[in-house]
């Protein structure tokens, strides 16, 4: 009989002991470093921060610009359904007075026993004045069918009613939906802009907002006077209405830029457009690229004080020209409502709403 020999166990030396060991340093590679510390993300210029959070802040804009259009849509669907929901219930108190209506004249035919009119003259200790209630029994019957047809074209009215409600709801949530998903978005990239902006020094943060000395650009900070800025009167506007919007403008120099914002103390680009116009008695739409829509288009050579100027190739972005390639803006969160220069960013078009 053969002998039952224990099978021999593989020593982890040999290739096994190889691959193990160089997996490990690869991983300890990764991890550490060969010099044995924490392999740090890459530090950035302050160019290429610049360059990152101007990009982050252009792509939380055209989010932004989203976002407006969808709450002016949900605000909207909203308004339409508290107008249905109170036509409904206007409709709903007309349909219980009309059936109290109709219960009474049930009632009453009960009361009477429903005998018909041959046996009623008959019994009847008074046949003149029978005659009399019969012309009026007919009129009531007349009146019994017009409420049964007013109770059916009420209920008609109404499930029509509740039915528009029912779209108008679904287009909410819908916009509701679409509100959270844009304020994700915005929310992250305005992270990320000042977790880079917060690896700058405080001149290097200016420069890269353009708070710093830039040759050609107005500045201020958020809270200082307006001395150091170009006053109204350096370029005449061409209608009493665009001095109006301007003059409104002007005075909203340093006022913080917030996302969604329409004043009167905060803004952001297509909130102050909006502002500025409706303190001179127009109206404008909410967002950049409905505005860019508001007015008769003119060319960059065509440029009068008042027109809306816009930027991006998705029309992210708008201002207000003052003249002399100027422009008053609310620019990012980084930067308040201030002038500058119109080929700060890729121009897209121009209107004149007035």
């Amino acid at each position: 009989m053969a002998a039952h020999r224990k099978p021999r166990q593989r020593s982890i030396g040999g290739h096994t002991a190889r691959t193990a060991a160089t997996l490990a340093l690869a991983g300890a590679a990764t991890a550490t470093g060969f010099d044995g510390t924490g392999q740090a993300e890459p530090q950035l210029t302050p160019a290429q921060v610049k360059a990152k959070v101007d990009k982050l802040y252009q792509e939380a804009e055209a989010a932004t610009e989203k976002y407006d259009g969808a709450k002016e849509e949900a605000d909207s669907a909203q308004r339409r359904l508290n107008a249905l929901q109170d036509e409904t219930a206007r409709k709903q108190g007309g349909l219980n007075t009309a059936r109290g209506t109709l219960g009474g004249f049930a009632a009453a035919q009960y009361r009477d026993g429903g005998f018909a009119p041959a046996w009623q003259l008959a019994l009847s200790g008074d046949p003149d004045r029978y005659l009399d209630d019969a012309a009026l029994m007919e009129r009531v019957g007349d009146r019994q069918a017009a409420t049964v047809s007013q109770v059916r074209e009420q209920l008609r009215e109404i499930e029509q009613l509740r039915g528009a409600a029912r779209v108008d709801l679904a287009s909410l949530r819908s916009r509701q939906a679409q509100l959270r998903r844009q304020k994700k978005i915005i929310t992250a990239k305005l992270g990320e802009a000042r977790r880079l902006l917060a690896q700058l020094t405080p001149q290097q943060r200016g420069e890269a907002t353009g708070d710093g000395a830039v040759p050609g650009r107005a500045s201020r900070s958020a809270s200082g006077p307006r001395d150091t800025l170009e006053q109204p009167g350096s370029a005449t506007a061409p209608n009493a209405r665009a001095t109006a919007a301007l003059a409104y403008a002007y005075t909203k120099l340093g006022s913080p830029y917030v996302w969604g914002a329409t004043g009167p103390n905060a803004f952001d680009c297509s909130g102050l457009v909006q502002a500025a116009y409706r303190s001179a008695g127009i109206s404008l739409p909410r967002t950049t690229y409905a505005q860019i829509n508001a007015g008769r288009r003119v060319s960059r050579t065509e440029l009068q004080p008042g027109d809306l100027v816009f930027f991006y190739s998705g029309i992210s972005h708008v201002g207000i020209y003052v003249g002399n390639g100027q422009m008053i803006h609310a620019p990012n969160p980084s930067a308040p409502v201030r002038l500058a220069p119109v080929d700060l960013m890729p121009f897209a078009g121009a209107t004149r709403v007035v």
